[in-house]
């Protein structure tokens, strides 16, 4: 199974740009997609039909044009689970679940730190969906968590991991809530298990031509439950397509 994560910053936009045509060359199982920010009914489905995608589902926000994931699918999942049953959570369209014969894929989308209130809400939220998460795994042990995290783990997943300390997305309590969202919760962080010293981002600030200069941050994984890490094929960040702020992320499994 070939499963594509990739944060589109609004669908609508990224469908102008070429999405389609990538989507198409790519050939991905599964793609889940994050910040959609469009309703339903704003997606024409058919579009992904057409390439072969003709399992289409999405998870959208209270608030028009705000966050949102969603999933397509060449194949037919056995099950949908919208959201996580957490109200907060789930007013901000940020979850969503597609159970398949032997994995389930969820794409998600964690809250940025973009104020003090935001940071508090998103550490709410990290510490929430960690127990959430949990008692999930209990019931369904074969799990790939997809999307944006908002948070750069390590040093080596920022460009300048001493300015940037204190700046939300590289905080010393996020970055320690990954860690210990991957020991305690059972899961592995699939591209650095295979590229344990490889230097890639998968965000670019619009400002300061960042991209150009290749100033990002890697805040997209595919974090796959340890019931499965040796299914692991390939892992790798696609720093070519340019449909978003973001760049996809792609794994493969046996």
């Amino acid at each position: 199974m070939k499963i594509v994560s990739y944060n589109v910053n609004g669908i609508r936009a990224a469908l102008k740009k070429g999405l389609i045509e990538w989507l198409k060359a790519t050939d991905a199982d599964v793609v889940c997609f994050q910040e959609t920010k469009a309703q339903p009914e704003q997606i024409d489905n058919s579009i992904f039909e057409d390439i072969g995608y003709h399992y289409c589902y999405w998870f959208s926000a209270e608030k028009k044009g705000y966050s949102s994931v969603g999933i397509v699918s060449k194949i037919e999942p056995k099950h949908i689970e919208y959201g996580t049953g957490i109200d907060y959570m789930d007013r901000e369209g940020r979850n969503l679940r597609a159970d398949f014969e032997e994995v389930s894929v969820m794409s998600l989308y964690l809250p940025s730190g973009t104020n003090d209130a935001r940071l508090s809400y998103k550490f709410t939220y990290m510490d929430d969906f960690k127990i959430y998460i949990e008692s999930l795994v209990k019931s369904i042990p074969n799990l790939v968590i997809c999307g944006d995290y908002n948070i750069c783990h390590e040093a080596i997943d920022i460009h300048d991991p001493v300015r940037l300390k204190t700046v939300s997305g590289f905080l010393p309590e996020e970055r320690e809530w990954l860690s210990s969202f991957l020991k305690e919760s059972g899961f592995v962080d699939s591209f650095r298990t295979l590229n344990k010293d490889v230097v890639q981002y998968s965000w670019w600030s619009y400002r300061a031509n960042a991209r150009q200069n290749n100033k990002g941050w890697r805040l997209d994984y595919l974090l796959v439950s340890q019931a499965i890490e040796n299914r692991i094929l390939r892992s790798v960040i696609l720093p070519e397509a340019k449909h978003s702020d973001h760049c996809p992320v792609l794994l493969e499994l046996k």
